[in-house]
């Protein structure tokens, strides 16, 4: 027990060491923030994807999520070719050929429909197109896991891939865990979404890594009470599926919304438009300020965000 406390405890000469090597290394740009495609976004997140950071990124079905999600994940590769950076992507809700297929229709501009033919055959120019970006796609160092496991299994397989894949490099290391309600549950939905944040806040303490969650927001936004009350139409903490655990987890939190989908006409006290827009509400920011709503045109049909 007396050489555990030893290995935990730090002295503040040695804290503040890391905090100057660090400012040090952002000031030279040997650590940097990796980018993503939207400038808005990036400046409101210290400059995009910090490493030592947890991002949950939450939404009601069909508010585009798993989309926004999808597109960070190859953003850091094709926006960032300077930086060594491997992704481990935990793809519950939909197989991982399912998210290629996403990245497929962003990149070919084709709809998801439109490649899996479901309603005329793809043709052979596509069909070649495809072939060819998927070959690309080939040489990401993007690893998926499929099945779900307790928060226990997420810790091991995280633990498992740091020391095979990422431990002795320069990598960031990107987790993406799409969602956290369909972890395995051990015990009551609350208390298995709190061990998979202890997991997290664990995981984020690894050199250069950065974890990207995605969240299920409860009925409350969908309650009429709130849809024809302006005042009460932008998300809020509560509205995040077992919300502490994840608030105090995560150092942003993100609620993407589209309140077109909820038959709202004009959004929140502002009067914001709705036809084709998304609205990205930061509701926590650990680092850099106040709270603030990102506005997208919705370009969902291709997995896509543009930012306005």
């Amino acid at each position: 027990m007396e050489q555990n406390c030893c290995d935990v405890i730090r002295p503040m000469s040695v804290v503040a060491q890391e905090a100057i090597n660090y400012i040090a290394g952002r000031r030279e740009h040997s650590i940097t923030s990796l980018k993503t495609r939207w400038v808005k976004f990036n400046k409101q997140c210290m400059g995009g994807i910090e490493p030592n950071t947890v991002y949950t990124i939450a939404g009601i079905s069909g508010s585009g999520k798993s989309s926004m999600a999808n597109l960070i994940q190859t953003d850091l590769i094709d926006l960032n070719p300077n930086e060594d950076i491997i992704v481990l992507t935990f793809s519950l809700e939909m197989v991982g050929f399912r998210q290629v297929g996403r990245t497929l229709s962003n990149k070919l501009r084709r709809t998801t429909s439109t490649l899996y033919s479901s309603e005329t055959d793809l043709d052979d120019e596509t069909f070649r197109k495809v072939i060819d970006v998927s070959n690309k796609l080939k040489e990401y160092p993007i690893y998926f896991v499929d099945n779900p496991g307790t928060p226990m299994q997420v810790d091991a397989i995280i633990k498992w891939f740091y020391n095979e894949y990422v431990k002795g490099t320069d990598k960031h290391f990107i987790i993406i865990y799409d969602h956290a309600l369909l972890t395995k549950q051990v015990g009551s939905v609350i208390e298995t979404v709190s061990e998979l944040e202890r997991v997290f806040i664990q995981a984020k303490k690894l050199p250069m890594t950065s974890v990207i969650q995605l969240a299920q927001m409860n009925r409350n936004i969908e309650q009429p009470e709130r849809i024809n009350n302006p005042l009460s139409h932008y998300p809020m903490r509560s509205d995040l599926s077992s919300s502490d655990a994840i608030f105090q987890a995560s150092d942003y939190v993100l609620v993407i919304h589209r309140p077109e989908i909820l038959n709202i006409q004009e959004y929140g006290p502002n009067h914001l438009p709705v036809q084709n827009k998304v609205y990205v509400h930061m509701l926590k920011n650990r680092d850099a300020g106040k709270p603030c709503i990102l506005e997208f045109e919705n370009d969902l049909m291709y997995n896509n965000l543009i930012e306005s």
